[in-house]
């Protein structure tokens, strides 16, 4: 009885958790329209949340491409498909790669950033400051961040693949020598812009909503605690990376259905 008493209040623990994370969701959207009257906040928490990782993007986007464009050929050489060595980047980068590697190095940089700048504002009492002034935190503080990580990560995600797709460029014309034409005419012809393209650049507008939103409620959720803080932060990735897979099978599943 002892075992299942835990158990039920764990259960209750987590839906109680589940409903608090919801009904702060919906109070982070309500704020919305305030940050688009003050666009100026959401500008420059674009310039601190998507230019302060610009340069871990670029560099890991060409190293992927580096890699990329030598995986694929031993394996199309193999079937004497080389020529279509393009084509697979590109397809690997826009539909997967780059929106969900981008999401993963975003949670890593940017969204515990987030989680310990808010966690560090609420061990401050700034948060308890602005409600005290009758000023909403959520609007003021929470919602120009969330609408500035939404709007970063497309933005991202598409440096993320064009670099991606240089790189291969560079090791595939470069190093193993197939012809540069061939490379980039495949790709004209083989890459739906709104089938591919496209829904890549859907997927990362999911991730920024989940990466950014799980930041955010992390570090307002958290103790206001040193402890309570680099907790946090450690499980903002953990959670916004186990979101972004999971929901980047269910997005995949729902856009490159066969049927």
């Amino acid at each position: 009885m002892n075992a299942l008493a835990r158990l039920g209040a764990r259960t209750l623990e987590v839906l109680r958790g589940w409903g608090r994370a919801a009904v702060f969701f919906v109070d982070l959207l309500g704020g919305l329209p305030a940050a688009v009257r003050r666009f100026g906040l959401v500008v420059a928490q674009i310039h601190a949340i998507g230019n302060r990782s610009l340069v871990i993007i670029l560099a890991s986007g060409m190293a992927v491409g580096f890699v990329l464009a030598l995986q694929m050929y031993y394996a199309l050489v193999t079937y004497g498909a080389a020529e279509s060595l393009g084509l697979i980047v590109n397809l690997s980068l826009s539909r997967e790669l780059g929106p969900v590697v981008t999401a993963l190095l975003f949670a890593g940089r940017a969204g515990t950033s987030l989680t310990a700048e808010i966690g560090l504002m609420k061990a401050g009492e700034q948060i308890a400051a602005l409600e005290l002034m009758a000023i909403d935190p959520r609007q003021r503080v929470l919602a120009p961040r969330f609408l500035a990580g939404v709007i970063s990560m497309p933005l991202l995600a598409i440096l993320f693949s064009a670099v991606g797709i240089i790189g291969a460029w560079l090791v595939a014309v470069g190093l193993i020598g197939i012809d540069p034409g061939n490379f980039w005419s495949i790709q004209q012809s083989g890459v739906d812009v709104w089938r591919d393209v496209g829904n890549g650049i859907v997927k990362s507008f999911a991730f920024g909503i989940i990466c950014t939103a799980v930041a955010l409620y992390q570090g307002y959720e958290t103790q206001a605690t040193p402890e309570g803080v680099a907790y946090a932060t450690t499980r903002t990735v953990v959670v916004s990376s186990l979101a972004v897979l999971g929901m980047d099978f269910i997005l995949t599943a729902l856009m490159f259905s066969t049927r």
